[in-house]
């Protein structure tokens, strides 16, 4: 069973990572040109790292009381909704909200993953499960980050956004508690149980 789970988290986060790798090198030229020094530049990469690390400890804190999936599914979510903003944004104000956010949603995803992948690796493969899945997910990346160039010449720069966004709604739908079986029928018997 745990096999299974592991390969629906790979599918689901090899599409994260090729959406994200796929926007990325384009994001920082297009914060860059938003931004009139490398001191903003500077700041807003700075928002993103701090909001994630303060979010971390709240993160470990709620991890033993909420479903790993759902750190994931708002991941991918408000990742969707944040790139379809993102080719709209004009001002450096704009460009650091969106870097907080982008910091917090990151902080997320990066809990939710490892604890996911730690549950599903069990056993004395664990190494090889692991070495399997990050073989899968960096795979996506490079792929991403060479289809961008080719994407952005043949399309817009604002298609390449909407891609990414679409894909972290699929990934969200891939790892959302609505969507699990399991989830379906451990609702039904809490429903059952009032």
């Amino acid at each position: 069973m745990n096999a299974l789970k592991l390969k629906g988290l790979i599918i689901s986060q090899s599409s994260v990572f090729f959406a994200s790798s796929l926007i990325f090198p384009f994001y920082i030229l297009f914060i860059k040109n938003v931004g009139s020094s490398f001191a903003q530049f500077g700041l807003s990469y700075g928002l993103f790292g701090l909001s994630s690390a303060l979010l971390h400890p709240v993160i470990g804190r709620l991890s033993s009381k909420v479903d790993h999936r759902l750190f994931l599914v708002v991941h991918a979510w408000g990742m969707a909704g944040l790139l379809l903003v993102l080719p709209h944004v004009t001002s450096i104000a704009q460009v650091y909200v969106i870097q907080l956010l982008l910091g917090m949603f990151g902080a997320l995803q990066k809990h939710g993953e490892k604890i996911m992948v730690a549950e599903f690796s069990d056993g004395a493969d664990r190494g090889v499960k692991i070495g399997r899945y990050h073989f899968w997910t960096s795979i996506f990346s490079a792929f991403a980050i060479i289809a961008g160039g080719f994407l952005a010449d043949y399309f817009t720069i604002y298609f390449i956004f909407y891609l990414s966004s679409a894909l972290y709604f699929v990934s969200g739908l891939m790892v959302s508690p609505f969507w699990k079986k399991e989830s379906r029928v451990l609702a039904r018997s809490s429903w059952a149980e009032r």
